[in-house]
């Protein structure tokens, strides 16, 4: 059974953490990762004990029982009859109480999984929580939420709790009819005192596995409380999925169009509105505007994180809804403002999605980014082991690893989510030297704050509330004077200053 029990247990998180991964990106927009992190572990963990342990001994109790009713009737039809009167209170009784037992262990595991949320947020925010002393702030906040763990817990037991009394209430109340009435029948000379004693016996021991029963009853509801939580997870719906007769993408040259393209996260609130463009092959497409205009949202459309909610979104004429989502991302090369390292070595970070590269195009990968020199100065160079998210390393230092990963990939869509927004101005140069090398022959997404990323672009969009509000090449749009112009010298002017090069008399 403990073979069975933890087999079922470990089935559930292999189904739940497959789902995981296949979920779109939407879900975890919705959902913070403490509280997916309980249901997997913690949720998942309270069926461990009803499973290895106590379905066998309800099987054995239910055989029990069925033994003793049998006896019970074949002594004295009469008395076993009389005895049974108090199971149809007891069965009134499970119902309401189950009413109540379900919603209070439902509440056990929410409350586990809000403090498990904060905890996860605390210690991932911990270099920001002391840089501003939120530490007692921060404490009281998780006591709040512990404190209402530990009375949703409490209450739980309580009502745990007060099943069992109810049971031996009610098996005393059906000894003792059995002892009156049993009893008269004796004294009038209808049933032998022996068979007395032996029918009160076994009509105790007939309470023995209702006992245990209401004792794994509570255990049951404990269990499908937890597991209601893992099939919301299980069965959450995947958003982005492929078509049925989705087609391989095949090689592509990296033409882009968005017809009519509109978008929204949430349904009645749009963020992307009627949108219409069209980029060539090979072409560097840099997107600008406020916090907020859709930038991002533009390009991981091209990625298919979302669906497009109107309108098409097409890559050398396939629609990108009719092709398999592996063959399309095979093709794209995503670098973000926050690289994602893995604890793991420097090594099986750039290769990771491309395990089979050789070691020569890993190195090659990290020359072209100019990520290869910092690496042999570490004292294990590739081998080095990276801590979580990869703090043993500079800020610039881990978007360069991110840059040599996409590279690798030898996207023909390279995408860059303001790529060089949270790097020193010696690694931007940097990449600004591989970028112009890396550029070539693919077609670029650039999303930048740093203008000396998209100096060079073919085309720069402008947009504002999720609308194109301006189009055309850096010059074009500096000499037009409109929102592009006012940008500029409000942020972009001021960055491209704060990043130029100066001589030693400290002229730009």
């Amino acid at each position: 059974m403990a073979n069975i029990g933890y087999g079922v247990v470990r089935t559930l998180r292999r189904q739940m953490f497959n789902h995981l991964q296949q979920l779109s990106l939407a879900f975890y927009d919705r959902n913070e990762v403490g509280r997916i992190m309980s249901r997997i572990l913690n949720d998942v963990g309270s069926l461990e004990n009803l499973l290895s342990n106590g379905l066998l001994l309800v099987f054995a109790d239910l055989i029990t029982l069925v033994g003793i009713v049998i006896i019970l009737m074949t002594m004295n039809l009469e008395l076993a009859l009389i005895t049974m009167t108090v199971i149809p209170i007891l069965a009134v009784v499970m119902i309401i109480w189950q009413k109540y037992s379900r919603t209070a262990f439902l509440k056990v595991r929410t409350a586990i999984s809000i403090v498990n949320a904060n905890l996860q947020e605390n210690i991932s925010g911990a270099r920001v929580i002391q840089s501003l002393s939120r530490e007692d702030v921060n404490f009281r906040r998780f006591d709040s939420m512990n404190e209402a763990n530990f009375d949703a817990n409490v209450s739980a037991t309580r009502l745990a709790g007060g099943l069992q009394p109810i049971v031996e209430l009610l098996m005393g109340a059906a000894v003792a009819i059995v002892i009156i009435y049993g009893g008269s029948q004796a004294i009038a000379g209808k049933l032998l005192l022996g068979s007395l004693v032996g029918f009160v016996l076994y009509t105790q021991r007939f309470f023995d596995p209702i006992r245990d029963l209401s004792v794994w009853y509570t255990e049951l509801q404990r269990a499908m409380a937890g597991g209601q939580r893992i099939f919301e997870v299980i069965d959450a719906k995947i958003e982005v999925i492929d078509a049925p007769d989705a087609v391989e993408l095949p090689t592509i040259k990296g033409e882009i169009n968005y017809d009519h393209v509109s978008f929204q996260y949430v349904e009645g609130r749009e963020v992307i509105h009627d949108v219409n463009l069209h980029f060539n092959p090979g072409e560097t497409i840099a997107f600008v505007g406020t916090t907020g205009a859709g930038k991002s949202t533009m390009v991981a459309l091209v990625d298919r994180f979302y669906d497009v909610t109107t309108g098409s979104l097409t890559i050398d004429g396939y629609d990108i809804k009719k092709v398999t989502q592996e063959s399309l991302r095979k093709q794209i090369g995503v670098v973000l403002q926050e690289p994602f390292l893995f604890s793991d070595t420097i090594r099986e970070n750039i290769i990771y999605g491309r395990e089979f590269a050789t070691e020569e195009k890993m190195i090659e990968a990290a020359k072209a980014v100019g990520a290869h020199d910092f690496i042999m100065r570490l004292d294990k160079g590739y081998d080095t082991v990276l801590q979580e998210r990869g703090s043993n390393l500079s800020q610039g230092q881990r978007q360069l690893i991110s840059f040599a990963r996409a590279v690798l990939s030898d996207p023909r869509i390279l995408i860059l989510d303001e790529a060089t927004a949270n790097i020193d101005t010696q690694t931007e140069v940097i990449i600004q030297q591989a970028l112009k090398r890396l550029l070539q022959g693919r077609t670029s997404l650039v999303i930048a704050h740093r203008l000396s990323t998209i100096h060079d672009a073919n085309l720069v969009v402008v947009m504002e509330n999720g609308k194109i509000v301006e189009m055309g090449n850096h010059k074009e749009l500096i000499e037009k004077k409109g929102i592009y112009y006012h940008l500029y010298t409000m942020s972009y002017a001021y960055n491209d200053d704060k990043a130029a090069p100066t001589d030693k008399h400290g002229t730009t």
